[in-house]
């Protein structure tokens, strides 16, 4: 079964995001560290990993690294940040997240977007 892990230490926003995806019947696990991430990864690579940018000390080529080294099949790589963080924006771009989005278009989009990123339905039409 698809599921979606969060890496976030923001409480408030993480369960926003966790009970956008109860309300939409996803699975979702939230991370507020980078070990407990990737523990989880480790066990189960996640279909979609959610990032938020402001998580302190995120290095995103060491992420992808530790990632691409537990499995052949990396998951999608979601991240959002504060739209005035136009450059951490950018790396995120540049590093292989996709979608990358601003906090509030991040927030606007989740009821639409979260079943597309966890479920990878985006990919499985592109296939048929």
């Amino acid at each position: 079964m698809p599921w979606g892990l969060l890496l976030s230490d923001d409480l408030l926003f993480a369960s926003r995001i966790a009970g956008q995806a109860q309300a939409l019947a996803l699975s979702l696990k939230s991370a507020r560290t980078l070990d407990r991430f990737f523990d989880l990864a480790h066990r189960e690579m996640p279909s979609c990993a959610i990032l938020d940018l402001s998580f302190p000390g995120l290095d995103l080529a060491s992420l992808f690294q530790r990632l691409s080294e537990t499995t052949t099949t990396m998951p999608r790589v979601v991240a959002y940040g504060s739209h005035v963080d136009v450059e951490r924006l950018r790396s995120a771009r540049a590093a292989g997240c996709d979608p990358v989005l601003p906090r509030s278009k991040f927030i606007d989009d989740l009821p639409h977007s979260l079943p597309i990123w966890i479920s990878d339905e985006e990919e499985r039409s592109i296939r048929e």
